[in-house]
């Protein structure tokens, strides 16, 4: 068994669907575009054949999160909050060019994010914004029991 595995992104898959073939066990599903984590044995065929680069492979324990000194993370975060007022400006504005300058600026605060660790499901950060999330819910429909099964689920490769 390997250590990494094959994950499809649905948006990229054409349904060219090579990977039915060259799968040696049979994990590619392209009925519901899954693919089985449980018989993917980790070679890669599937990635290395598919055309449209729908399929990549990941590893099946990510590495911790990267510490960040305190400086870098004061500047992602103001140039997060800069994305996050650049989406709004845009978002008020009419035509395609405005929308996309707010795609772009959206895409750009994700990958700060990202990088800053909160959304690395394995990450601490994202640990404690689950947690902050269900001691302070934004509405009273949050949903809490979610948050938490996450909490349990998750994985955390952190000290």
């Amino acid at each position: 068994m390997s250590e990494q595995y094959a994950v499809r992104n649905i948006r990229l898959c054409t349904k060219d669907c090579l990977c039915l073939y060259v799968c040696p066990t049979g994990a590619t599903d392209t009925e519901n575009s899954i693919i089985d984590t449980n018989k993917c044995v980790g070679c890669g065929k599937c990635a290395a054949s598919c055309p449209s680069g729908a399929i990549s492979m990941v590893p099946k324990e990510l590495p911790p999160q990267q510490a960040h000194p305190d400086a870098v993370l004061r500047a992602m975060n103001a140039l997060l909050r800069s994305k996050s007022e650049q989406e709004r400006i845009a978002s008020g504005l009419p035509g395609v060019l405005a929308a996309a300058l707010g795609r772009s600026s959206r895409i750009q605060a994700e990958d700060i994010v990202r990088e800053a660790g909160y959304m690395l499901p394995q990450s601490g950060n994202a640990r404690a914004f689950l947690k902050n999330l269900i001691d302070n819910p934004p509405s009273a429909d949050f949903p809490k029991d979610a948050a938490e099964q996450l909490l349990r689920l998750l994985p955390c490769n952190e000290a």
